[in-house]
């Protein structure tokens, strides 16, 4: 598709009066009553669409954007020279999607869970059950443009008389119209409530991540379909566990002694208690693996890990008797005294 500032010989940054004056010296050029090339004749249709666009700032600057064009060549050609005007356009519109935060718990992401959220969106109108109408009556064609939804005025401009096509305004470009609106919602076949949306939000689902729910949006206006629900997950900090991918990871507090001698312990996890072996000489910082106690793996089989970081606790309150029963175990290793070394060593006795 050409572009509609080369189609007119202007630059991006051209101003209305420059586009204007461009259009007007191509349409001296090309207009078909002056110009009987086929060819003249296609490249009018492209000017005449590219001033309709750039000529009004609005559809200049979607254009800009990169988004819609404007009406179709065709329907530009036919607005100016007596065509078949466009049909009428629906008056249904989508409804318009939604955005919703869900909070949830660590252990709700984890496994998954079913929620209950109550919204307050545009739902059917059941008065009239989406017609827009009064009960008893119903939409009759507009008697302006007899339901075709355009009304064509003849104009003068320096290229002569011209025909144009508009929206109807009496119906709004829609052919139709309600001599009797509902009461209940106005002639929009919509009204606002609260709902209860029921979410079924899945396993391994983290924070920050997006749910798309087709359909379940707000209802459109005049019948037109229901808009997108999607849902941002946010999860709230758990005190004990955190989550890395799809691992837990949590910290576990080991006595000095327990540390040197080794023990097991019984730790809580989200699936109960679960026993874990501490070996002797376990150091600060050491690793305990639980395999398939972590998350479950969002569309995807599977759960990741447990990892239990070991942190030594060391005494800082003794009484006589236990600083008396350190001291000899101390002089026990007497080549064993602070220094420095690797950050990598893990310095066992």
């Amino acid at each position: 598709m050409s572009d509609h500032y080369e189609a007119l010989g202007v630059g991006r940054d051209a101003s209305q009066d420059e586009i204007k004056k461009a259009y007007r010296r191509l349409a001296r050029e090309l207009h078909p009553d002056v110009n009987p090339d086929p060819q003249a004749s296609e490249r009018f249709k492209l000017v005449t669409h590219a001033y309709e666009v750039l000529s009004d700032p609005n559809a200049r600057a979607d254009y800009d954007r990169g988004g819609a064009a404007g009406f179709g060549l065709g329907d530009i050609f036919e607005s100016f020279f007596g065509g078949s005007p466009r049909g009428p356009r629906s008056r249904a519109q989508r409804g318009q999607d939604a955005l919703l935060r869900v909070d949830l718990d660590l252990r709700e992401s984890v496994f998954g869970v079913q929620k209950t959220l109550t919204i307050d969106t545009a739902v059917l109108c059941d008065t009239c059950n989406g017609s827009c109408c009064k009960p008893g009556t119903g939409i009759k064609t507009c008697d302006v443009c007899r339901g075709s939804g355009q009304i064509q005025r003849q104009v003068q401009s320096f290229m002569g008389t011209m025909v144009t096509s508009a929206p109807c305004g009496s119906c709004r470009g829609t052919g139709e119209v309600i001599p009797d609106p509902c009461p209940s919602c106005r002639g929009q076949g919509r009204v606002r409530a609260r709902r209860d949306l029921e979410l079924e939000i899945p396993a391994g689902v983290s924070d920050g991540l997006r749910l798309h729910l087709p359909g379940q949006g707000e209802v459109g206006f005049a019948g037109g379909s229901n808009g997108d629900i999607y849902l941002e997950i946010s999860v709230r900090p758990d005190p004990v566990f955190a989550r890395e991918g799809d691992d837990l990871v949590a910290t576990l507090e080991v006595p000095m002694t327990d540390a040197a001698l080794g023990c097991e312990v019984m730790v809580e996890t989200f699936d109960g208690e679960r026993k874990v072996s501490i070996e002797a000489g376990a150091q600060h910082g050491d690793i305990i693996l639980l395999r398939g106690l972590g998350s479950a793996r969002l569309r995807s089989k599977g759960r990741g890990d447990l990892r239990l970081e070991i942190k030594i606790l060391t005494p800082s309150r003794l009484d006589s008797k236990q600083r008396k029963l350190l001291a000899e175990l101390r002089g026990m290793f007497k080549n064993d005294s602070p220094r420095l070394g690797s950050r990598r060593s893990r310095g066992r006795f």
